[in-house]
């Protein structure tokens, strides 16, 4: 059975509770330890870990990340977590919760700097890095071992600790013979953490809950749950004609998923699907004026996210959510691709203008959608000659937040 030192990379003797080497105790052993090559890597609490880098007095406090009174959680440190703050969940509750905590607003361009980072170290270790969020991302090693002069286990063990010395926050490994067991894997000892799943996924994954399959949410987890069906051992027993009947088409896929089965490729540098931005209100809007004010912001901020990403819009989709939480979605494409703030805001703003009815709206979101590479956007055009202009403009607009902060100019729309 391989045995690896999480703490310094070295390959202690199987059995020892002690690395030899540097007298780290954090030891993963696993009979196909040396052998397997397809990773899951997710930095820990992101967000809260970069503020914590950037803030050492908060080290040993609770810090939540997120919006407003009405807004809802980005991410809680693990300390929040303990109270039972999490993700997505209401800031009204995450401060009911957690009443100590320090809330600080998202800091997107500096978690993107900090993300960029540690996808180049990713990108040392191998080509095949498919980035699958802002903080993970899939990685397929096989080959790299004549390379790096040491198996994949033992360069994701030098990888966290690169990131955690050159970037200033952690990472939990998942490694496996898959995308879908590397993802499990990674979830099951963060934070810092390093697990590996094997040949022994069926029997491991048996008793788990549906829930822990990806595909499978709440509601369906539910669904099953009427049903009798409650843990993944009893969706891998089910037959083919079970699993469509419960399932549908995806039954006897859903199955093979259940065991722990995957065939999907690391793809290198899929594709972001969309980049977006969104605001949750102090107080619910619905004079299409106020909305309007509110929606420029967010398309300065888009606009940002969408150069520092080098992509651009081919669409825009505009997100309202109403004072009773229904939510409405409207898109449009755009007859060119852009990353121009004041074209995406035409754009946004005449499917603001049709929504803006009188109802209460409690949430405003813009998202670009589809994506193209930024070097499509915004191309000569001789039905608008002011184009040129247009672009040289938002190109000093640009270098003058670059050189001096976000802060140093702003246009008459966003005051």
């Amino acid at each position: 059975m391989g045995a690896l030192c999480r703490d310094c990379g070295a390959t202690p003797a199987d059995g020892r509770p002690s690395c030899p080497a540097c007298g780290g105790r954090r030891i993963v052993c696993h009979p196909e330890l040396f052998t397997l090559a397809i990773a899951h890597v997710d930095c820990d609490a992101f967000f809260a870990a970069v503020e914590k880098r950037d803030r050492p007095e908060l080290a040993d406090r609770p810090v939540i990340v997120g919006g407003g009174a009405r807004g809802v959680v980005a991410t809680a440190c693990y300390i929040a977590r303990l109270s039972g703050v999490a993700s997505a969940m209401p800031m009204f509750r995450a401060r009911a919760l957690c009443p100590d905590a320090v809330v600080i607003a998202p800091d997107m361009a500096k978690y993107a700097a900090a993300a960029r980072r540690i996808r180049a170290l990713m990108g040392d270790l191998t080509p095949l890095v498919e980035p699958l969020s802002i903080d993970e991302a899939a990685l397929d090693l096989a080959g790299t071992e004549a390379l790096h002069g040491a198996p994949p286990a033992v360069t994701l063990a030098r990888l966290a600790l690169a990131v955690e010395r050159e970037v200033g926050v952690t990472v939990s490994i998942g490694l496996a013979a898959n995308r879908l067991l590397a993802k499990i894997a990674a979830g099951r000892d963060k934070p810092r953490g390093f697990a590996v799943i094997g040949a022994e996924a069926p029997a491991l994954l048996a008793p788990a809950p549906v829930g822990l399959l990806p595909g499978i949410g709440a509601v369906a987890a539910a669904r099953l749950a009427a049903r009798g069906i409650r843990t993944l051992g009893q969706i891998q027993r089910l037959g083919e004609g079970e699993a469509r009947a419960l399932f549908g088409a995806d039954g006897p896929a859903m199955v093979a998923r259940a065991r722990g089965e995957d065939a999907r490729p690391v793809v290198r540098g899929h594709a972001t699907r969309s980049l977006s931005a969104e605001t949750t209100f102090a107080t619910d809007l619905a004079a299409g004026r106020d909305l309007e004010l509110a929606l420029w912001p967010l398309v300065e901020r888009l606009a940002g996210r969408l150069r520092a990403a080098d992509l651009a819009a081919a669409g825009v989709v505009l997100k309202l959510r109403t004072a009773g939480f229904a939510t409405r979605t409207r898109a449009v494409r755009l007859g060119q691709p852009t990353r121009l703030t004041e074209t995406l805001f035409a754009a946004a703003a005449a499917l603001l203008a049709r929504e803006a009815d009188g109802t209460r709206f409690r949430l405003l979101g813009i998202a670009a959608q589809p994506l193209t590479p930024g070097g499509q956007a915004d191309a000569p055009d001789l039905a608008d000659p002011e184009l040129p202009r247009r672009r040289a403009r938002e190109e000093a607009i640009h270098a003058l937040r670059e050189r001096f902060g976000p802060g140093a100019i702003r246009r008459g729309r966003g005051w």
